[in-house]
């Protein structure tokens, strides 16, 4: 290994390592034409055959197919290299054959003698079983599954994409992670696609070996009989060895090339290699082995049997089943051993340290989910969770309470619960070895598994089994795992409940970070301008509406020049809004130039001023007006989603807020918006309109 690092350094050093592939293709090439004496041609048979045995080793050892990224490239040159070798020992062997079976070569006569004892007959019998073997089963097999898998791994792309998209708009992973793992994916499919054009050279050349096996053959008959007076008998003799030494030379390395290709594309993606998979799943079942080995041992007591090589491997396997079971016992029993409690000590007083405070933010799990936020069993929920707050921070504009993690026996081993304050707001399943396949609306079959709804969302879901993960992706499901639900579903929990986030602490400390920034400003509006409480009402009032606070220059210079008029903080929050207009359309509606919103009926209007004036400080809606105007907004906000609008709401400002508190629980997606707020460049077009009459 360090001399091929030292030659490879060379190499780069004299500008030489991109010139190192055409050099190798033109010296392959090359043989075809040059004559090659039987030495090299020892050489080169012997290099043919390491360079199959390597490339059988390195697929072995592979843990993802893209770790051997460049096999369908070395399916090619080293069937390129086969054929130059067959046409270089088909000149030897038609030129020098009637000298004797060493006129190819060392390595093409102990083919001939050794493999097949001498006897042509045997050799072609071989030789045959060889090529049917490497071409019918191995390579036609390897081809099939390379086709089905570019298919699928094609299909899966858009699924793919989607859940990179997914994690990457709940700030679980970053821009170079995203831009990364889309790389992957085009590489996947390239690929799969690669490995099936490859696997015809395989089996292009396979056919070339049977062909030149009988021009071999014939021809050296010709030659042999014709040209230097050999006797029919002799001439096939020498030119039958020589022709069959040369396929058999070839043939091997060929089906070693086509083994090695099966295993790259028939494998299933894991964090192991191909040996640690076999002895991780075919032998660590003892009861398996057990039932394996009694089977074996009856066959070997039935009489005409071999009865040693039957007892033999049963007692083998037998004594392997006693072995794993021994290990796994005394794995159970030396933490049970170790943990023997000591004597229980005298129970301290209680004090203060008791009394711990409610977790603003908590996230509570069942046993079964502790591997998911443990960093001794590579739980990577807590990385997310980190992701989680600093997507949050960056879009929202404040950094949220910390999220306590904790385990509780109380829930089902497969639970998780969100809490808020202490109390529920949300809960659901997660199955850390299964994956979750959302229907995003345009899936194109059906899938087993558990049947669910995604937690954050509400879409159709089921848990599938980890080996159905590509299938799914195939049929266009967006596939994640246990960790990306609980992770995606907190993150869309906190979003909906920033509002109630915002605590006075976390006031503060937005304050405090905005002090090193706007000094100035900060210093006159709190408190000497305007209660803290206040600034956090009018700052809970836009989160509460799903509006970002991230623009604080202009929300505290607004406070700061009405705070001498008024100190409501529904008032407050009216003028900033106004303040933010552009912000909060270019939320609404993020490249258009005209805004097509819900309007409102001039006489509903005017009832509703009405029922402003007369209910003073606290205005309410008449019953029957109440539900006539939910039922119109309900009907107008489903009419703008069918025409693939947002539902938005116009109204004059005097009712903006006694509307959007009224319409917020039975209506969350329809925000309402007064005529101040939009800006002047922007155009308005009313597509729909709530008429409802008292």
């Amino acid at each position: 290994m360090n001399l091929l690092l030292t030659l490879q350094n060379l190499l780069k050093r004299a500008g030489m390592g991109s010139m190192a592939g055409p050099v190798l293709i033109v010296l392959i090439l090359a043989m075809m034409v040059l004559p090659l004496p039987p030495l090299l041609l020892d050489i080169l048979f012997t290099f043919n055959i390491a360079l199959a045995v390597m490339v059988l080793l390195v697929s072995m050892n592979t843990t993802k197919p893209l770790d051997f990224a460049v096999f369908p490239t070395v399916l090619l040159i080293t069937t390129l290299l086969r054929l130059s070798l067959n046409v270089a020992s088909t000149r030897v062997v038609l030129l020098h054959g009637h000298t004797g079976p060493a006129a190819a070569g060392k390595v093409i006569e102990s083919f001939g003698h050794f493999l097949v004892g001498g006897n042509y007959a045997v050799g072609i019998v071989v030789f045959a079983i060889l090529v049917v073997i490497n071409f019918v089963v191995i390579t036609k097999g390897a081809g099939r599954i390379a086709e089905v898998g570019a298919r699928f791994t094609l299909d899966a792309m858009p699924g793919k994409q989607m859940a990179i998209d997914a994690d990457l708009n709940a700030g679980l992973i970053g821009e170079d992670e995203a831009r990364r793992r889309r790389a992957s994916i085009a590489q996947e499919a390239d690929f799969y696609g690669s490995m099936d054009g490859a696997s015809k050279f395989v089996r292009g050349d396979a056919v070339a070996g049977i062909i030149i096996i009988f021009i071999n053959i014939v021809g050296g008959l010709i030659v042999g009989v014709f040209q230097h007076n050999l006797d029919l008998a002799t001439a096939a003799n020498n030119y039958t060895l020589l022709a069959i030494g040369d396929g058999l030379v070839a043939q091997i390395p060929a089906l070693v090339i086509s083994t090695a290709a099966g295993l790259v594309v028939s494998r299933v993606s894991t964090e192991e290699n191909i040996s640690q998979q076999l002895i991780g799943q075919l032998f660590s079942h003892p009861q398996v082995l057990m039932l394996t080995a009694a089977i074996i041992g009856m066959m070997g007591l039935i009489p005409g049997m071999p009865n040693f090589a039957f007892l033999l491997l049963a007692g083998c396997l037998g004594g392997l089943a006693y072995f794993i079971m021994r290990r796994a016992r005394a794995t159970v029993e030396q933490p049970a051993t170790e943990s023997v409690a000591a004597p229980a000590a005298e129970a301290p007083e209680a004090s203060w340290e008791d009394v711990s405070p409610v977790d603003v933010l908590g996230l509570q799990v069942g046993y079964r989910l502790i591997a998911l936020v443990d960093k001794a069993q590579d739980g990577d929920l807590l990385r997310r969770i980190k992701g989680i707050r600093k997507k949050f921070a960056q879009d929202i504009g404040f950094l949220p309470p910390a999220i306590h993690i904790r385990d509780n026996l109380d829930l089902r081993p497969n639970a998780y619960r969100i809490t808020l304050k202490g109390a529920e707001i949300g809960a659901a399943e997660a199955f850390p070895n299964m994956y979750l396949a959302i229907n995003p609306g345009s899936v194109s079959g059906t899938l087993p598994g558990v049947a669910t709804r995604d937690p954050a969302f509400g879409l159709p879901a089921v848990w599938v089994e980890a080996a159905m993960r590509e299938q799914a992706q195939g049929m266009g499901y967006t596939v994640v795992d246990a960790s990306t639900v609980v992770a995606t579903h907190l993150s869309h929990l906190i979003q909906t409940h920033a509002a109630e986030l915002l605590g006075r602490q976390e006031l503060q400390q937005l304050l405090d970070h905005l002090a090193k920034l706007l000094p100035k400003l900060t210093e006159d509006l709190a408190p000497k301008l305007l209660p803290l409480a206040t600034v956090q009402k009018v700052l809970q009032n836009l989160l509460d509406e799903g509006m970002h606070i991230r623009d604080m220059r202009t929300i505290l210079e607004t406070l700061a020049e009405h705070a001498a008029k008024t100190q409501d903080a529904h008032q407050l929050t009216a003028l900033v809004r106004v303040a933010l207009g552009p912000a909060i359309v270019q939320q609404l509606y993020p490249a258009a130039q005209e805004l097509q919103v819900i309007g409102m009926d001039k006489e509903l209007e005017y009832i509703l001023m009405q029922a402003m004036q007369t209910g003073g400080s606290h205005p309410a809606i008449e019953p029957g007006l109440a539900d006539t105007l939910l039922r119109e907004a309900r009907s107008a906000a489903q009419s703008q989603e069918r025409l693939g609008l947002p539902a938005v709401l116009l109204v004059p400002g005097q009712l903006r807020d006694l509307l959007a508190r009224f319409l917020k629980r039975a209506l969350p997606q329809l925000k309402v918006i007064s005529h101040e707020e939009v800006p002047d460049f922007k155009a308005v077009r009313v597509t729909s309109m709530v008429g409802g009459r008292a």
